[in-house]
């Protein structure tokens, strides 16, 4: 159950120079929930992830985390979450064990509770049989593993997960996200930013879709996905501009776009039923079709809606600064 705001964003910027990464961006997550900022790299996500785990300064307008601000008590914010960066911070030549030891250590962990905290994570994460083995040694989905135990030693109230499938194979991805409901499930609140679709679309109970600094929609995920309409219909022609005229005469068609593709029309009811009837009104026209095809708005559908193009093709972050670790 819901237990009130756990974070709370009004009017928050960010820049790097003349670059703004974070453009006015307000936002809240619920507390118990699985929170997902979506969005291509280079969208804003890591920045804001950022100011809220108050590894950057929080330049214009306000954030609280576990009702803390993030620019006046930093070190209490520090205290309440937990974080796995994008990148890899583990200490290469610590073993597993080590690394979890060495956590609990720098947040005054009393001895019996850390051992106790390390021993239910290592199993949680099921690297029992690599406790003494060296970080350096391990696979890439075992580290992404270790560096979840690590951001959960301190049992936060909020989790902060930063791209944490980004270079896994899709069965480790499954069993990463996994882990992400069972933390949940716990009580522990999960901010997830991605630029994985299905990511967002399987673990999150709110989804809030970032392009260019921006915030260009949020809701769940299926509410994101009605706006689209019932189904979605996709058409090559050799006309695509009257065809476009033709189809929107069609009254269960809501809306017509050009895409890189041809045309992409959203119906207000069942496209079964909808097709012939486009498909009449266009070569009633003389238009030859060349393809059409028929999907379920997916969340993809849902970005390139409102951004024109797919996620996949946005710039990389290269002008964001690395964590640093705490």
């Amino acid at each position: 159950m819901m237990a009130g705001k756990i974070i709370e964003v009004e009017n928050l910027e960010h820049s790097f120079g003349d670059f703004k990464a974070v453009d006015n961006i307000s936002f809240s997550v619920e507390e118990g929930e699985i929170f997902s900022f979506l969005g291509p790299n280079g969208a804003g996500k890591s920045t804001t992830i950022n100011v809220l785990t108050t590894q950057l300064a929080c330049q214009k307008g306000s954030a609280k985390v576990c009702g803390l601000d993030v620019r006046t008590r930093p070190h209490d914010v520090k205290k309440s979450i937990g974080i796995v960066f994008q990148d890899e911070v583990l200490d290469r030549d610590l073993t597993v064990r080590e690394t979890l030891e060495f956590h609990g250590r720098i947040y005054s962990m009393p001895r019996d509770q850390r051992l106790a905290r390390e021993k239910e994570l290592i199993e949680l994460v099921e690297l029992e049989e690599k406790v003494n083995e060296r970080t350096k040694n391990l696979s890439g989905g075992m580290k992404r593993r270790l560096e979840i135990a690590r951001g959960l030693m301190t049992r936060p109230r909020v989790l902060f997960l930063d791209e944490p499938t980004i270079g896994l194979d899709p069965q480790t991805r499954l069993r990463i996200w996994d882990y992400i409901k069972g933390i949940n499930e716990e009580g522990t609140t999960i901010f997830l930013t991605t630029h994985y679709m299905d990511e967002a679309d399987r673990l999150s109970d709110r989804v809030e879709i970032i392009d260019h600094g921006k915030i260009i929609a949020s809701g769940t995920s299926e509410s994101l996905k009605n706006t689209l309409g019932e189904d979605m219909m996709y058409l090559e022609t050799v006309d695509d501009e009257k065809a476009a005229a033709a189809a929107k005469s069609v009254s269960e068609v809501s809306e017509v776009k050009r895409v890189s593709s041809g045309l992409e029309l959203i119906l207000s009811a069942d496209g079964a039923k909808v097709m012939p009837k486009v498909l009449r009104s266009i070569e009633k026209e003389g238009i030859g079709i060349l393809s059409v095809k028929m999907k379920k708005p997916s969340l993809d559908d849902v970005f390139v809606h409102y951004t024109g193009r797919e996620i996949r093709d946005g710039p990389p972050e290269t002008s964001m600064p690395k964590p640093r670790r705490h």
